[in-house]
């Protein structure tokens, strides 16, 4: 068996109106629970970059990297300790241009969410959701 190596990944942090973009995972890792849109980052491909194009991908929106500000890692084990995976996700924030927040790809709802209704933990967000929230750049 190959060891599991750690896989980077981004996310992008929109705020608009006082509130942020998320979206309800349709598929594993984490389906049913909120957190940013974003996914593995291609070969050749920034950061910044991955963020934007899967924000477009998952909701339709289009957005323009600001800058990387945070670094999440998502860490799973199996029921026997071993590892089963790990990403290593830059949160990426980013200025919304246009589009409607509407889910795609493996997105299965898209939605905007104040701080406080984060904070208030009223949807199964993801853990990381609130900190990456909260130290995330005004755009």
């Amino acid at each position: 068996m190959q060891p599991v190596m750690p896989r980077p990944a981004a996310i992008a942090v929109v705020r608009r109106e006082g509130r942020f973009l998320l979206v309800r995972r349709g598929q594993p890792p984490d389906p049913g629970r909120w957190g940013f849109p974003g996914g593995k980052i291609e070969p050749g491909e920034t950061a910044a970059e991955a963020a934007v194009r899967e924000l477009a991908e998952e909701t339709g929106v289009v957005a323009q990297a600001l800058r990387a500000f945070d670094c999440v890692d998502v860490i799973r084990r199996n029921a026997d300790g071993s590892l089963a995976y790990h990403f290593v996700l830059t949160a990426v924030a980013c200025r919304w241009i246009s589009g409607e927040a509407v889910a795609a790809d493996d997105a299965h709802e898209a939605a905007w969410f104040t701080l406080a209704e984060i904070s208030a933990g009223k949807a199964p967000f993801l853990e990381q959701v609130e900190r990456v929230a909260r130290s995330a750049p005004l755009p």
